[in-house]
């Protein structure tokens, strides 16, 4: 009901967003706007929605899967940095300088550039210009900026929230409207159930409409063993298994908490739930929060889990109690495609990059 009714009350400011939205996509279409087309294979990775769709596990996906076969490289805006312009990402950065998702990356795979610039234009040949092997450029969220002309795009739509079901901003969570999504090379759906059936993702791709070509392919999220944030403060691995005794804290700063929430309430004897905005820098009050909710939970087995993008905040934050340390674990997540459709997905981003790969 609040949802039906925020829709009604927003209408008139989400149909003028929307038809600014549509003239500007109309104008590139026309090319009235003009499009600029760089000199390396391009891969935009984005969405239609604000968030929560699972961009950065996907990329971590691409980056695994494409690694051995080709000389990557990563460009995104930087979300939530405070600094500007073109910048490398060092695995010793902070989350204030980078943004919180190219450092993950970069943490992860420091063998990989990874750099932020709000320009793209400018991003790419600074990459080019540093890295001049560079067989392809990862764009993280760059589905909407139209002045970059991508060789491929990959637009991902959440199982639990398609595009086809939702409304434009500020009513509902769309950046531009349905149709948008013809534009892409393939459409991902993600975070579906492992055991979905053949005919309920045939129903989500009838509903997705793809234009002719245009691949629908299907994801689902995997769960690593949690991993300690500070190994020298606690060694110890352990398994989402192995929760059933444990009470557990979940501490997030993501758009879709629900499919941790759902996986955690399953595997956990207690599970208690904070949280915050996508992106969001705990403050001091927050971690003091969190500290007092842990202290309060049931039985002395108990500990914190948070995300991948969520530990590359905290980690560096100076408010966080070393009292705490050793109880907050990290949970990695992994993209498993279904169908056996990773191999046909890699191979088609290898064969578009061979076909217009250039000359050094």
């Amino acid at each position: 009901m609040k949802k039906t009714l925020r829709y009604i009350l927003l209408f008139p400011f989400s149909f003028l967003y929307g038809t600014v939205v549509t003239l500007r996509n109309w104008l590139y279409d026309l090319e009235l706007l003009k499009q600029h087309t760089k000199q390396v294979p391009l891969l935009v990775v984005g969405n239609l929605t604000v968030g929560g769709t699972g961009k950065t596990p996907h990329i971590e996906f691409l980056i695994e899967q494409l690694q051995t076969e080709l000389r990557l490289a990563v460009l995104s805006r930087g979300y939530g940095r405070k600094t500007s312009g073109f910048r490398l990402v060092s695995p010793d950065a902070t989350s204030v300088e980078t943004g919180d998702e190219p450092l993950q990356l970069a943490r992860k795979y420091p063998q990989l550039p990874v750099a932020v610039c709000e320009n793209r234009s400018i991003g790419i040949d600074r990459l080019i210009q540093l890295y001049p092997e560079t067989d392809l450029i990862l764009l993280d969220d760059a589905f909407q900026h139209r002045r970059i002309k991508p060789g491929m795009s990959v637009l991902l739509t959440d199982f639990n929230r398609l595009h086809t079901r939702d409304s434009m901003l500020p009513g509902g969570t769309l950046r531009e409207p349905v149709w948008g999504s013809r534009r892409a090379s393939v459409m991902i759906v993600t975070k579906c159930p492992p055991d979905s059936s053949p005919i309920d993702l045939r129903i989500i791709e009838l509903e997705l409409k793809p234009r002719p070509g245009q691949e629908v392919l299907f994801s689902c999220f995997t769960y690593d063993r949690l991993k300690p944030l500070f190994p020298d403060q606690q060694e110890k691995n352990t398994t989402i298994n192995s929760l059933s005794e444990r009470s557990v804290l979940l501490l997030t700063g993501i758009a879709s908490p629900q499919p941790i929430v759902n996986l955690l309430t399953e595997k956990s004897k207690e599970l208690s739930v904070m949280n915050f905005p996508d992106h969001h820098e705990f403050t001091r009050r927050d971690l003091h929060l969190a500290e007092t909710r842990f202290n309060e939970m049931n039985g002395a087995d108990k500990l914190i889990v948070v995300t991948e993008k969520d530990a590359v905040r905290i980690s560096s934050n100076p408010h966080l109690s070393d009292s705490i340390k050793k109880h907050i674990f990290v949970l990695p997540v992994r993209v498993s495609m279904l169908n056996d459709q990773t191999e046909v997905f890699t191979q088609k981003i290898i064969d578009y990059v061979r076909e217009n790969k250039r000359d050094l």
